[in-house]
């Protein structure tokens, strides 16, 4: 959904954050991204020689819509210039819900803790 943003952004455009950081274009993208995510990713585990479980269908539909109405929500509270219920709406309730600094701290500390969690879940499970 950034690639978007990444062109506006090469184009010079006032508005970056269009039709992907919507809610239906979340929800576009995550079926987009359960359909594909499974495949590539098993592939790409394969590849490097990574030891794993076979991906299920219901885990990476749950990544990827998660992955995407996460993405839309962490948005909304960081850029003006969102509307995620477009067209159903133009305004955007989440901005400045939470400081950028208390967001991002946030962000970094879940981050940690997501990584810790799964390290610690790879070394019980491999080293046993």
């Amino acid at each position: 959904m950034d690639i978007e943003s990444g062109v506006r952004i090469l184009f010079d455009a006032s508005i970056l954050h269009g039709p992907s950081h919507t809610i239906a274009g979340a929800f576009l993208i995550g079926i987009v991204a359960a359909l594909i995510g499974k495949p590539i990713s098993e592939f790409a585990l394969r590849l490097l020689g990574i030891p794993h479980i076979g991906i299920s269908w219901t885990a990476s539909a749950t990544g990827a819509f998660f992955g995407t109405f996460s993405h839309i929500f962490l948005d909304a509270i960081m850029h003006s210039d969102m509307s995620p219920w477009y067209p159903l709406a133009d305004s955007n309730e989440l901005l400045g819900f939470i400081s950028l600094a208390s967001l991002h701290i946030t962000c970094l500390i879940l981050g940690v803790i997501g990584g810790l969690l799964v390290l610690i879940r790879y070394k019980t499970r491999y080293d046993a």
